[in-house]
């Protein structure tokens, strides 16, 4: 299982990249691998408003159905329109291609406050 330590992880297994004021969020490996093949990425759209947890949509395998989260509070400022073709990126690669949604952010206290890779790498193996 891959964990960058360059990223920040949710407890709800989505992770996160700073850039300045946007924050660049997918689901794990982890996650993608407890899902199984991915064939549908239901994405949030452009301009919503988010608070930290919020639903913003929703990852369909060939096992279950699986939401997704917001691991900061802030506005959709881009969507992965890959996805909508080519849902499977998100198994293949979860951390790259793979991405789901941005979200610009006031701030990066959220972001901050998110795992590290230790720390939900402890989270994944207890």
């Amino acid at each position: 299982m891959q964990i960058p330590k360059d990223l920040r992880y949710s407890g709800d297994h989505e992770w996160a990249k700073v850039d300045d004021a946007k924050v660049r969020v997918g689901i794990t490996d982890y996650a993608q691998d407890a899902l199984g093949d991915v064939v549908f990425v239901d994405l949030p759209k452009i301009g919503t408003d988010v608070s930290v947890g919020g639903v913003v949509g929703e990852v369909e395998s060939t096992k279950s159905v699986s939401e997704i989260y917001a691991p900061v509070g802030g506005t959709i400022s881009a969507v992965n329109e890959s996805l909508k073709k080519s849902p499977e990126l998100v198994n293949s690669d979860p951390y790259g291609e793979g991405w789901i949604y941005e979200i610009t952010t006031p701030s990066t206290s959220d972001y901050d406050a998110l795992l590290d890779a230790a720390a939900y790498e402890a989270l994944t193996t207890n």
